[in-house]
């Protein structure tokens, strides 16, 4: 049974568990996961999220199966996540940041900041992407 819309492609069902221990991998804590995965795509983040290890949401992967639900799931709020962190990247390299500037304690204005590395890291990683096609 889900309990998502049917159109919400992050909608699946949970990986059943074979106890039903309050501190394993419950519905709830799947859904926190997939959730979390979806903001950065990073699997030990996303775990850290839901209070589970990284070892363990490897291991619900497997246990899940690689046609299940759960693993669609998990492979486009992966996708989603590292996609959103990319153009996040793009933009503060493109854009800059404001930092704030001090002098004799008091703060006396801001200025936009550029990071070529943001940039260059950002290229680096679509290359890699398209070579991965």
């Amino acid at each position: 049974m889900r309990d998502s819309p049917p159109d919400d492609p992050f909608a699946f069902e949970p990986v059943p568990s074979a106890s039903n221990r309050h501190d394993g991998w419950t519905p709830e804590r799947q859904r926190l996961f997939i959730a979390a995965l979806r903001r950065v795509g990073i699997v030990a983040w996303a775990a850290e999220a839901a209070g589970m290890s990284r070892k363990s949401a490897y291991a619900l992967l497997k246990r899940a199966g690689p046609d299940s639900g759960f693993a669609r799931a998990w492979a486009e709020a992966q996708a989603e996540g590292q996609t959103g962190v990319l153009f996040t990247t793009i933009e503060r390299a493109m854009k800059g940041v404001e930092q704030p500037y001090f002098y004799g304690g008091l703060q006396r204005g801001t200025r936009r900041v550029y990071d070529d590395r943001l940039l260059l890291a950002a290229f680096r990683t679509i290359q890699r992407m398209q070579g991965a096609r």
